[in-house]
């Protein structure tokens, strides 16, 4: 087998599929990628058998067919001390000797039968469920659950964003228990309802792909594994089992006490504040008043604290509200708003964050938990 390929091209795509490849492969094959030529096409693969990323590439100059699984750590580091120049790639079908030649030097590596690489899984047809969706719409999905994920080994579900679909709406949804995320799209509809987890690692993958995408994504899955078909690209993962748990009924729904503050004004301020904070608790108050917000903290172990006032529209009792600093401004740095609504009903229960200006496609609702004030 022979072809010939440009080595930023090449360089780019093993790049972006070479996250799928885990720091301790169950299997030595997987330490390599995938090369498979057929016609004019040169596919490549990546995988840890739990998530498996594909890409193509067409070349004009292609000599036989087949496939051959190369060493991954060595070609990608060999393909980033490369000018921008044509590579030829000569296999030797038997030995699986490859020898990548330049116009100055020829670079030999030893490859492996690909034939021992694993299949990808299938979906089964009778149990699948097939859309298609806006690239750009997956992505901000993803965006905006994906911070808000847990590292649980105990509840593997929390570890990844449950997808739901239903005629009304699509919806993503990530929680740590500490902090919930709800993401809506209106303009994403099916004649089917569904939902799958998504785990965190091919999620990440997924946002890392999906901006050099245009167009649709396709998406097929049953209740094991799921395909994401774009241009360029195609993932395959296993999803997370089990029953996400029922997050709607975490929402608090009478919350009288709202502020309307500017999220950057605020996520300022928290940075500056939060560095008084007690290490050992991160807390941050928010005293809310007459359009007057005040946010403090302190550590009594250093002697150390800070409050600085912000300018607010507040409707509803003066009170004051203590969140964890860190998952606070995470919020803030994820909520798309140059203004945002904080909607509280009492100090022991958790604060809605919604968007002022809310989009005539999206639903975005961020939730989190309180701290106690004299923690």
């Amino acid at each position: 087998m022979k072809f010939v390929v440009s080595s930023s091209g090449l360089l780019s795509h093993l790049q972006a599929i070479s996250r799928a490849i885990a720091s301790k492969s169950p299997m030595p094959i997987l330490d390599n990628f995938l090369f498979s030529l057929e016609g004019q096409k040169l596919t490549i693969t990546a995988s840890d058998t739990e998530v498996t990323m594909i890409t193509s590439m067409d070349l004009e100059t292609i000599e036989g067919e087949g496939n051959i699984a190369m060493p991954s750590k060595i070609l990608l580091e060999t393909l980033k001390k490369f000018p921008e120049q044509p590579l030829n790639f000569e296999i030797n079908d038997e030995t699986m000797a490859v020898d990548i030649v330049t116009e100055n030097g020829k670079f030999s590596v030893v490859g492996q039968n690909g034939d021992d690489f694993p299949a990808l899984p299938q979906i089964d047809e009778d149990k699948a469920s097939n859309l298609q969706m806006p690239a750009d719409t997956l992505l901000t999905g993803i965006v905006k659950t994906l911070f808000a994920t847990a590292e649980d080994e105990l509840r593997p579900v929390m570890n990844g964003i449950l997808f739901e679909f239903t005629s009304d709406n699509m919806t993503f949804v990530a929680s740590d228990s500490h902090k919930l995320v709800r993401y809506q799209r209106l303009d994403v509809k099916t004649d089917f309802e569904a939902s799958f987890i998504l785990p965190k690692k091919p999620a990440s993958l997924l946002k890392n792909v999906l901006p050099k995408e245009d167009g649709e994504v396709a998406v097929a899955f049953d209740d094991q594994n799921a395909y994401f078909t774009m241009q360029n690209f195609r993932l395959v993962c296993r999803l997370v089992e089990g029953n996400y748990p029922s997050y709607n009924a975490v929402i608090p729904q009478d919350n009288p006490n709202k502020v309307v503050v500017d999220r950057g004004d605020l996520f300022n301020t928290l940075g500056r504040v939060s560095l008084f904070a007690s290490q050992a608790s991160n807390l941050v108050k928010l005293h809310l008043g007459t359009n007057e917000m005040v946010v403090s903290a302190q550590d009594l172990d250093f002697s150390i604290s800070a409050h600085e006032k912000l300018g607010c529209q507040y409707e509803g009792d003066e009170m004051e509200i203590g969140f964890k600093s860190v998952f606070l401004a995470d919020i803030l740095e994820n909520i798309s708003s140059t203004d945002i609504v904080l909607e509280l009903s009492d100090p022991a229960r958790a604060g809605i964050f919604v968007p002022f200006d809310k989009s005539e496609n999206e639903d975005e609702l961020m939730l989190l938990m309180p701290m106690m004030i004299n923690a």
